[in-house]
């Protein structure tokens, strides 16, 4: 679906999620993550670009394992710490992943998938055309409830920090594994609030498409 149809879709309420392809799962138990390998930081840091051309075939359990530890996972267990900062330790950014089967929830303590819903909502997750059919979409959603001593007015600021530093480190391990990734933040929120069930304190901050590399023009 084009962007300029999907705007007007929006426009009447009528930008909906897709049926669920397949079978949703309850809960997804991701392989362990492989925490050693991968390029050196700064040839990572030499490759990172942004491509919006996808291959729609999916990617490998492994892969999904490897990424979502890179975003958000726990790489010192014995204080529970993460791959990416979170001020106060609040740790108040959620990320979702949008499947053609369903839409799940990461749960970096266990290194699992929970299914939120057995729904296709890629469709919702930005204008762009290349949200309907690329094999993943991330959404790096801020649960406010969890920032009480953060003051209201700067949650949003630290919420959005915490986001950016997973999505780079999603960009990174793309680099490195030679997949294709994409930030984005032109998103109807309202819509895809709604189609992700979220409740009143949850803010959708960005969202992130990764898949095989097309054809496409990094910049």
């Amino acid at each position: 679906m084009n962007t300029l149809t999907k705007m007007a879709l929006g426009l009447i309420g009528q930008l909906k999620p897709q049926p669920a392809q397949g079978n949703a799962q309850s809960a997804l138990k991701l392989p362990p993550a492989q925490t050693d390998g991968g390029l050196p930081l700064m040839q990572a840091l030499h490759k990172r670009q942004s491509q919006r051309a996808f291959e729609p075939a999916p990617l490998v359990a492994q892969s999904i394992s490897d990424l979502l530890w890179a975003a958000a996972g726990i790489n010192r267990p014995a204080l529970g710490g993460r791959t990416a900062p979170s001020a106060m330790n609040a740790q108040e950014v959620d990320v979702y992943v949008a499947l053609p089967e369903g839409l799940y929830r990461y749960d970096p303590h266990s290194h699992v998938l929970n299914l939120v819903g057995a729904t296709d909502v890629r469709r919702v997750t930005g204008y762009q055309d290349f949200v309907d059919s690329a094999p993943m979409e991330l959404i790096y959603v801020a649960d406010h409830s969890r920032m009480k001593l953060v003051p209201a007015a700067q949650r949003e600021s630290y919420a959005s920090a915490a986001a950016g530093a997973m999505a780079q480190n999603v960009y990174l391990y793309c680099a490195s594994a030679g997949l294709a990734t994409v930030i984005r933040a032109w998103i109807d929120r309202q819509i895809l609030s709604q189609a992700m069930g979220l409740e009143a304190d949850h803010q959708i901050l960005l969202a992130q498409t990764v898949g095989q590399p097309s054809s496409g023009v990094g910049q």
